[in-house]
């Protein structure tokens, strides 16, 4: 189950910042985690060794996990879905002013 959830979070990480990756660091993540392609079959198809392709995919979600430490980008929207929700649910504008306190 925890290993779900890393992946959950890298997966929403990627998201937000994979315009900041170079097209190499994007296609090898794209292959592992969206494709499923194991590090052989990556490591075959680009004729580089498994351990490269390994140590780039890493290096992407030390990166990733790096980004959102200092720009909390994911950690925001999940503040401001969960403001709204709860502003839908009560009304109160309080909720409002949380919103656009995350911003500041």
């Amino acid at each position: 189950m925890e290993d779900l959830l890393k992946l959950t979070k890298i997966g929403i990480l990627y998201g937000f910042y994979q315009s900041l990756l170079t097209e190499k660091q994007k296609t090898y993540f794209s292959m592992y985690y969206e494709k499923d392609y194991s590090l052989k079959e990556i490591s075959d198809y680009y004729s580089i060794s498994r351990n490269a392709i390994h140590d780039q995919i890493k290096l992407v979600v030390i990166k990733l996990i790096e980004l959102e430490e200092r720009l909390k980008l994911a950690e925001k929207a999940s503040k401001r879905r969960e403001y709204l929700n709860k502003f839908k649910e009560t009304k109160d504008e309080i909720w409002l002013d949380k919103i656009q306190g995350l911003d500041e």
